[in-house]
């Protein structure tokens, strides 16, 4: 659909985005150490054991033990936010995170938002777990956590002019408010179309991170560093 590029709001707070860039580079490693650095077999084995697996965070479903035993599953919800299934994934969720983050981590300084950020991720996990109770695929990913971001800065940024690539191909500045709405419309969107055969998408993890994000900023927006 797109990529963010850049965006016009400048920090007022902090002086940059020192938990943002740690959760990208925490991202990054992760990926290269587990992803293409090890192989489909220990990657799949590295996903299962730490990512949320509903079945069995449930205990609906016994534990997949794989190539490694699986740790004690609320730690998955968590953990699973750092783990990538490919370039293609990894890469769009940093672009987001980097485009958009900054401003949200100078409201909430940067150890709020860095409980800010787990906790959107933990609760767009849990209700990917209440549409998908018997799911034994694992969910991983950055995707629910920034999704909570992308929530904050609709919320706190609405006039925002954000810079994307439309399509992937044309550069174009547009309202933060027409980007956001569109792209969460278009996760709704996305639960009505098959997914591609082989790539299975967690929609409404993205749906509950990006509820999450727009709540708990509509609950603390009195006590955030800057208003919008």
């Amino acid at each position: 659909m797109f990529v963010p590029i850049k965006d016009d709001t400048p920090l007022r707070v902090i002086r940059f985005q020192t938990v943002t860039a740690a959760i990208i580079a925490l991202n990054v490693v992760v990926f290269l150490v587990t992803g293409p650095l090890t192989g489909v077999d220990a990657a799949l084995a590295f996903a299962t054991r730490y990512g949320v697996i509903p079945a069995q965070l449930l205990a609906l479903a016994p534990p997949q033990l794989g190539l490694l035993d699986p740790i004690a599953e609320p730690v998955t919800l968590i953990t699973y936010q750092f783990i990538h299934g490919d370039w293609m994934h990894i890469v769009i969720n940093m672009a987001f995170l980097w485009v958009f983050s900054d401003n949200i981590e100078d409201a909430f300084g940067h150890a709020g938002f860095a409980v800010f950020y787990l906790l959107c991720g933990v609760m767009a996990a849990v209700l990917h777990v209440m549409m998908a109770p018997e799911s034994t695929l694992p969910l991983i990913g950055a995707s629910g956590s920034v999704s909570g971001v992308l929530g904050a800065y609709m919320l706190l940024y609405p006039r925002a002019r954000v810079w994307v690539l439309l399509f992937f191909k044309i550069p174009v500045p547009l309202p933060a408010l027409w980007i956001l709405v569109a792209w969460f419309a278009f996760q709704f969107y996305s639960l009505l179309v098959p997914d591609v055969p082989g790539q299975t998408v967690a929609w409404w993890a993205h749906i509950g991170g990006f509820l999450a994000g727009l709540g708990l900023t509509l609950i603390l927006r009195h006590r955030l560093f800057v208003r919008g």
